[in-house]
This record gives C-alpha cells, sequence and structure tokens, in this order.
C-alpha cells in the first residue's frame, strides 16, 4: 500500500509542544473519540519537553522512565513542567511532569548524552524474520475483523506496523510467550534524532502491553479484560531513523496482581540494537471470557 505522509505529519505537529514560559510547554490530543489520552503520546511530548531545555550541543537522550499517574483527558490541553536537574560535563538530566485539572497525571525523568568512545556489545537481532514489505499492513491483515473493529479501523494511521506472527484478534485461545512486528513511521521524518526518539517512543507503546497478555492466549476481541501503561523504561543505544523498517522483538515475562511486565528490543534493519523497553501495565479482569 502506498505511502500516505498526512497522518505522520499531523503526528509530528502532535508532538510539537508549544513553549508558554520558560520551562513551561503545552501539548495537545487529537480530536479523536477516545475515553483517555494515549500513553504514547504523553511521553512523547513530555521527552520532546525535556528536550527542548538541553542547551549543550550534541547531547541525546540515552534514557528514560516515566510514571502514569492518571488517565489523561482528552478534551483539554496538557501541561509539562520541566525542571532542569542537572547539567554536569556530560549528562544532562531532566525531570518533566504533566499537568491536568490542577493534578499531575504523568511523570518522567530522562537523561541526555554525548556520544563517546567506549566498549560496544548488543543481543544478536533474531534471524529468518520475514522482510516487512512480505508481510500485510493493518488494512489487509484485519479486514477479517472490520465490522468489529467499527470507526477505528478506517483511522489513518501515522505508524506502519506488520505483525511478524499473527495478527492481534486471532490469539483467542493460542498461547504465545511473545511477539515480533516490524515498525516504522509511515512516511519522512526531517533530521532531527530527538523527533525520531519520539515517534518511536509513541510507537512501543502500541503493542508492548498486549505483549503481556499473549501467555494467557487473549487477542483483541477477548473483551474482558482492562488495561492500561504504568511505568514504560527506555535505553537509547544506537543512532536509527523512525522512518526507516524496526524490528520489534518483544517478550512476556510476568503477569500478576493485575499487572503485566513486558520488555522488547528494537533493531535497525541492518540488525543494530537501537533501543531497549521495558513496561509494565494494568491487567484487570471485568468481565468473564
Amino acid at each position: 500500500m502506498a505511502t500516505t505522509q498526512q497522518p505522520l505529519d499531523d503526528l509530528v505537529a502532535l508532538l510539537d509542544v508549544e513553549q508558554i514560559e520558560v520551562n513551561i510547554f503545552r501539548g495537545r490530543s487529537p480530536d479523536e473519540n477516545r475515553q483517555r489520552v494515549f500513553g504514547g503520546q504523553v511521553a512523547g511530548q513530555a521527552l520532546i519537553s525535556a528536550a527542548r531545555t538541553i542547551d549543550q550541543a550534541g547531547r541525546e537522550v540515552h534514557s528514560l522512565h516515566a510514571y502514569f499517574v492518571r488517565p489523561g483527558d482528552p478534551t483539554i490541553p496538557i501541561l509539562y513542567e520541566v525542571d532542569r536537574l542537572r547539567d554536569g560535563t556530560s549528562f544532562s538530566t531532566r525531570r518533566v511532569i504533566a499537568i491536568q485539572h490542577g493534578k499531575v497525571i504523568f511523570n518522567l525523568q530522562a537523561s541526555f548524552h554525548a556520544a563517546e568512545p567506549g566498549l560496544d556489545y548488543q543481543l544478536t537481532m533474531p534471524t529468518n524474520v520475514p522482510a516487512p514489505e512480505s508481510l500485510p499492513d493493518f488494512k489487509t491483515r484485519m479486514e477479517p475483523y472490520k465490522k468489529q473493529l467499527g470507526e477505528w479501523y478506517d483511522r489513518p494511521r501515522p505508524i506502519d506496523v506488520r505483525y511478524v506472527d499473527t495478527d492481534p484478534a486471532s490469539r483467542d485461545g493460542n498461547p504465545r510467550q511473545g511477539q515480533r512486528v516490524w515498525m516504522r513511521a509511515d512516511g519522512k521524518l526531517p533530521t532531527d534524532s530527538v523527533l525520531h526518539a519520539c515517534i518511536v517512543t509513541y510507537a512501543s507503546d502500541m503493542t508492548l502491553l498486549d505483549t503481556a497478555l499473549l501467555p494467557h492466549g487473549i487477542g483483541w476481541t477477548d473483551g474482558y479484560v482492562h488495561r492500561a501503561s504504568l511505568d514504560p523504561a527506555m535505553g537509547f543505544h544506537r543512532p536509527f531513523r523512525a522512518d526507516d523498517w524496526l524490528l520489534y522483538d518483544q517478550t512476556s515475562f510476568s503477569t500478576s496482581s493485575a499487572r503485566g511486565l513486558a520488555g522488547g528490543s528494537i533493531f535497525s534493519s541492518n540488525g543494530e540494537l537501537a533501543i531497549s523497553v521495558v513496561q509494565e501495565g494494568l491487567i484487570r479482569l471485568v468481565g468473564k471470557r
């Protein structure tokens, strides 16, 4: 399917927070029918806000840790307050809190570092993975479930996700330990490393919590669970482009006490480990299977 640039341009605009005061930024939500703000949006906007306060040239984000405290209200703007914790000789550290209705809904801490020589090692990229172009895109794969998905099926998608193993709707009763997906921004992005990091931060939240459900054989059409992101952590290891294909190799670690923990390794198509992700989420039973 041909690339459509407009949804990606809309995502870039969504992540481009407005500075309204020193260390204070404002973000908006898309005009969509959502019960709460998508977690990847809040994390991406918070990371952009933190990066806007980095004055030292060459410092790139290398890690972030965050907590979702309350659901975000998609009908009003989000304020991001940045605390410049430290600017050292090698590292800069920022803390960001997101506020709505006078209350904190999210907090993030990010560290920035300029590349320097050192030891080099990485996990090996999985082998025998089909090329992304050989796999169906979202609409092609999910077409049999079009009626069940409703308007969500036709919603513009700035991130092209290709499932390697099975589609999310056919997993009911088919437990597995993990999944692999190819993903990329569906269009062309400017050369801005912060923007690429924010796009992947946004995209990383799209499939990882689903991975925590895989050992239980739960798919999208099984609506007896309530799920929400709690605390993502990401490490950025090597340069990458979000508009090139990235392989997201994901594993479910544990589900207990109404929480699920999953992790993933994101590889560039040339085999380099670009990003590591770990996320815990709320997984609460709300009905009968």
